[in-house]
């Protein structure tokens, strides 16, 4: 007897559970070679909207966790994601048309993203802090702050695993929670990345994760007032200038497309943090 395959229906991951979208619609997951692999919720407004509900829910604890609690956590999402090192590699074989040696390359990579920014997480402040000089009896200190909510568009060419850590790591690490729309094409890892978040310590809604269509999600992220930053390093075939404009309207913060994958650079993580400058005066004892 023949048996039958089970294609499986991948959903969102938003505020920590795995929700269908609410608009019951999906697309199909291709293989790079052609042939199906699996179907992919189709995030709608509705999501976007609920994913940024839950980010902003989340921030309040995950800002206020100390710098060493958020590291740790970081390092525990990269324990696990070895644990599934064979099943990523997999789904890159599958869907991107990887060969096994560049599968487990890039699985390589993105864990030690993970780690490389979970080292910094109570350490950058110090390098991006500092006292300042100022003439008077007084101490003057800046410290970076996390802004808030941030919306990114992930990287949609190339490696996808990779590229999808290496937005969200930099940004979750200084506080913020994120909204995050996965590669269009290729959102597999995404997913998988997703059940790897549930099962660690992260807070449900620090890390949302849409899947979809961005040129769909993406203004109604820009323009939601309740986004703070945005990130559209992944928004290069999109009309991102008017995303630009959206963001504009509400004050965010905007990072600029980039080409490939970001590098692992302190910029990032600085990118997504408000300088607070505090004055204190000196005992005159």
């Amino acid at each position: 007897m023949t048996r039958l395959s089970v294609p499986k229906t991948y959903k969102l991951y938003i505020g920590g559970k795995f929700p269908r979208s609410e608009s019951g619609r999906t697309y199909e997951i291709t293989a790079k070679k052609g042939g199906f692999v699996a179907n992919a919720s189709l995030a709608s407004r509705k999501d976007a909207r609920d994913a940024v509900v839950a980010a902003r829910a989340a921030f309040a604890g995950w800002s206020a966790a100390t710098a060493y609690n958020r590291g740790q956590v970081l390092y525990r999402i990269a324990e696990l994601l070895e644990g599934r090192r064979e099943q990523f590699a997999d789904e890159l074989v599958a869907v991107d048309g990887l060969s096994r040696a560049a599968a487990l390359k890039q699985v390589d990579a993105a864990i030690d993203t993970w780690v490389w920014y979970a080292g910094w997480a109570d350490k950058y402040v110090q390098v991006a802090g500092n006292g300042n000089a100022v003439s008077g009896p007084y101490f003057n200190l800046s410290t970076p702050e996390p802004s808030g909510v941030v919306a990114i568009v992930a990287p949609q060419d190339g490696d996808s695993l990779l590229g999808l850590v290496a937005v969200i790591a930099p940004a979750i690490l200084s506080g913020n929670t994120v909204v995050v729309v996965a590669s269009e094409r290729s959102p597999l890892g995404a997913i998988s990345l997703a059940e790897v978040l549930a099962t660690s310590d992260v807070p449900g809604g620090v890390v949302n994760i849409l899947t979809g269509s961005p040129a769909e999600i993406a203004p109604w992220l820009a323009g939601h007032a309740d986004v703070n930053a945005l990130d559209l390093v992944g928004a290069g075939d999109i009309d991102w200038v008017d995303l630009q404009i959206l963001a504009a309207d509400t004050l965010k913060r905007v990072l600029s497309p980039e080409p490939g994958v970001p590098a692992r650079t302190l910029d990032r993580v600085v990118a997504f943090t408000e300088t607070k400058t505090v004055w204190h005066t000196k005992s005159l004892l």
